[in-house]
């Protein structure tokens, strides 16, 4: 167990998501284990304490976002509801605590709406999250909240511009300062067509590595695939793309067997892809400017569809990349990409992420996720400072 909280504690940091000195999990053996900084893991036991789980993390996230959405929120709001794919399908909504409500017995309220949710946003605070099994799905939880807050405050930050003290700040050094710049420089890619399958599961594992290092996907988001004969690689649902050692599954291209019931749930997708474009490589990420820009429509105001990222039928372009909607796994996404990705290599799903493909090997598809988010946050920031511009 100390090992498993070690791991996550050092993947948080990593992955630039919290703020080092200001983590701590705590985790259900035949006694509470915990470990991080003094004060919050000393709340994360009481908690723990409280419930029917096995793990708990808190930590500070990197990034003042989600403290800002609670804040930015009416006072009689309990909760945020981000419309990203993740939070629908996941989370539904991440309750909050003011400052002022933290006061009065926290342990006890916060296993309460721990009860009810993945996660909760405690305003001065941070993110807490509880994992029902093990130490890696509270670190799940934890990462799909700041996930869900970060792409919520772009999202509002775009429409409703700044509106507290030090938001300004806060933001020109994030986008100063924290933002590097996307590329797929340094990188090595194995030239395709694969045909060996160990050189398949090698090449996949390696890119998932890249796709996380670089920031296009969280670790556990998104999902790889490779088309070889009369089979397709993919990785397991759930799995993590910088964690994808053993977590690879052959499944016959003519679903004539049951070993793709752990593949990814986005199988039925990528197999139709495979067959309308060609192509042999697919990565799926979660890039967050793309993420955000997907729910932008210009539309909105004159169109009556309610359930956007389920119902709009309009394919709508951010520079050349189509922008679909669909529901994951068998749903809308599997009808709705493949006619669109062959034309430019990549798409869009509204609030969920990119799809990119390559012909023979991932060089391209890697590159097409890069150069997709690169333009989604170039064309983010040329929205923000026309705004900001307009209101001086």
């Amino acid at each position: 167990m100390h090992g498993q909280i070690d791991k996550y504690t050092c993947k948080l940091i990593s992955e630039g998501s919290a703020q080092a000195g200001q983590i701590a999990f705590a985790a259900q053996d035949d006694v509470i284990i915990s470990d991080g900084e003094p004060f919050l893991t000393s709340l994360s036991e009481s908690v723990l304490s409280r419930l029917n789980f096995l793990a708990l993390v808190i930590a500070a996230p990197s990034l003042p976002f989600a403290d800002f959405l609670v804040q930015r929120s009416a006072a009689h709001e309990q909760k945020i509801v981000p419309r990203d794919t993740e939070t629908r399908t996941f989370l539904h909504d991440i309750p909050i605590i003011r400052k002022g409500e933290f006061r009065s017995c926290p342990a006890e309220k916060i296993a309460t709406l721990l009860g009810t949710r993945k996660g909760i946003v405690v305003e001065g605070l941070g993110i807490i999250a509880a994992g029902a099994l093990t130490v890696e799905q509270a670190y799940i939880n934890w990462s799909s909240v700041f996930h869900a807050t970060y792409i919520k405050y772009l999202e509002d930050l775009l429409e409703d511009g700044f509106m507290l003290p030090g938001e300004e700040a806060a933001f020109k050094y994030f986008r100063r300062g924290l933002l590097n710049p996307l590329s797929s420089a340094g990188l090595e890619f194995c030239q395709g067509p694969f045909a060996e399958k160990n050189a398949i599961l090698e090449e996949m594992a390696r890119i998932g590595r890249y796709t996380v290092q670089r920031g296009l996907v969280d670790s556990f988001f998104g999902n790889i695939s490779y088309s070889s004969g009369n089979l397709i690689y993919i990785s397991q649902t759930a799995s993590s793309l910088d964690e994808l050692a053993g977590c690879i599954d052959p499944v016959p291209f003519e679903n004539s067997s049951t070993v793709g019931i752990t593949a990814s749930s986005e199988l039925v997708a990528h197999r139709a892809i495979f067959e309308t474009t060609g192509c042999r490589a697919i990565l799926h990420g979660h890039p967050r400017f793309a993420v955000v820009m997907s729910m932008i429509c210009d539309e909105k105001e004159s169109c009556h569809v309610t359930d956007c990222w389920r119902d709009c039928s309009k394919v709508r372009f951010l520079g050349n990349t189509p922008v679909v909607a669909g529901e994951i796994g068998a749903g809308g996404i599997a009808r709705n990409v493949p006619p669109v990705i062959g034309r430019t290599g990549s798409a869009i799903v509204y609030g969920h992420g990119v799809f990119s493909i390559g012909m023979a090997d991932f060089r391209e598809a890697f590159q097409g996720l890069v150069d997709v988010e690169n333009w989604c946050r170039g064309e983010y920031f040329r929205r923000f400072d026309e705004r900001y511009q307009k209101s001086l």
